[in-house]
């Protein structure tokens, strides 16, 4: 897998996380939760399996437990700094101590976070390393851009071009480009000037977000 460049923002529609953990239900509790935050997840439970995982998706977040069986978490964070030195790293561990400590602060680990953890804690560390990193968008900027999205689609499959649906809605040609390219939040008043002119109700902007 291609080392990526850290200095260049990359803007994906989502977060790509895999989580290396032998505990089902630690897998099965952070899957739920970051999957209902909008991030795209994958659970490994078999330590000996993660740099396959790696290998078949690109992943932007690992979460690592420290204490596995058949491979443990510093070892696996060994072996997956060997292959990619950018990718951010996670420490989850219920056994805290100065030599997990320092091992990970050694191999650039983003977080390290001792079980039990809270949302709110897990969140923010998400949150600092997408920031840090410039991996995603945020979802109000997800949001902008399925509005702009399903607005051109619309507008072409019923054959109008901007200078029509501006004619249409009253809103400057400009503007609406804008709106479709994602690069300026429409007002509830120009979505619903938008929605009548393409003939749709207004949550068939949204496209299911």
């Amino acid at each position: 897998m291609a080392t990526p460049n850290a200095s260049r923002r990359r803007e994906v529609p989502q977060l790509n996380i895999l989580v290396v953990d032998d505990d089902r239900d630690v897998c099965e509790y952070l899957q739920d939760f970051l999957t209902s935050e909008g991030y795209l997840v994958t659970v490994v439970n078999d330590p000996t399996q993660a740099l396959e995982a790696m290998r078949q998706d690109e992943f932007h977040v690992v979460v690592l437990d420290i204490m596995m069986p058949k491979l443990n978490g510093i070892d696996l964070l060994e072996q997956i700094r060997a292959t990619d030195d950018d990718i951010a790293v996670i420490i989850l561990t219920g056994y805290p101590s100065l030599e997990t400590a320092t091992s990970s602060i050694e191999h650039d680990v983003s977080a390290y976070i001792r079980k039990p953890f809270t949302i709110s804690e897990f969140r923010e560390a998400i949150q600092r390393i997408a920031k840090k990193k410039g991996l995603i968008l945020r979802r109000e900027d997800e949001l902008h851009a399925t509005i702009g999205r399903s607005i051109r689609e619309l507008r072409k499959a019923r054959g109008l071009t901007l200078k029509q649906m501006s004619r249409r809605t009253k809103l400057s040609v400009s503007l609406l480009s804008q709106i479709e390219r994602a690069e300026s939040s429409a007002s509830v008043s120009s979505l619903f000037k938008v929605a009548t002119a393409l003939d749709v109700r207004i949550t068939e902007l949204f496209g299911g977000f």
